[in-house]
């Protein structure tokens, strides 16, 4: 395949980023995708779902998602369309569960090629393949909960699998909402370097 044919000088970076991650086993590419894509993956699903604390977790579970099925990955499309499309899926499953009010699933979001990417909903029921995505999701990260320090645990237990809003978890903790923002972030944060460190923890 003549990928210098058809692909610009980002998305060849990519591809040798890809290899070094799931060839050589290298960490370091994986944390350069990660640096290369969290902010413009982060901005496309606030858009989609506005609320920050919802984007910061689907952005985690997009990429521990897409890591996970790195060695998958063809170069037939960009890395970049291929991720944005796991993370707009994410996020459209994220929103027929919570039955949000959206007005279009349609992103500004454009490959290296300039060519736009959108999606369109048809309906709003879960199919069996997407409980089944929904599913692995959870267990993604069920895995990287029992990695966390203890203290971090409990938090990230109730707002991923219990799925509580932070002012619930506050009262269920009866901890100052401040406090819960906080450690949630920084429970986050560990997570992005859990979901970095494939070779250990995937």
């Amino acid at each position: 395949m003549e990928l210098n044919r058809q692909f610009s000088e980002k998305a060849l970076k990519d591809f040798k980023l890809i290899d070094k991650a799931t060839i050589d086993g290298d960490e370091s590419a994986f944390a350069e995708l990660l640096s290369r894509y969290k902010k413009p993956v982060y901005h496309m699903i606030l858009k989609m779902v506005r609320n920050v604390d919802d984007a910061e977790d689907l952005t985690i579970e997009a990429f521990a998602k897409a890591f996970k099925n790195l060695a998958r990955f063809k170069k037939d499309y960009t890395f970049s369309t291929w991720l944005f499309r796991i993370a707009t899926n994410n996020a459209i499953d994220f929103i027929r569960k919570k039955k949000l009010e959206t007005y279009s699933l349609n992103t500004s979001f454009s490959n290296d090629n300039g060519e736009a990417v959108t999606i369109d909903v048809e309906d709003h029921n879960l199919t069996p393949d997407e409980a089944t995505i929904n599913t692995q999701k959870i267990e993604l990260v069920r895995m990287f909960v029992t990695k966390l320090p203890a203290k971090y645990q409990r938090l990230v237990r109730l707002r991923y699998f219990d799925e509580l809003s932070y002012e619930e978890i506050a009262k269920e903790l009866d901890a100052p909402l401040g406090t819960v923002k906080a450690q949630l972030h920084r429970a986050r944060e560990l997570m992005y370097e859990l979901v970095k460190d494939k070779k250990k923890h995937m």
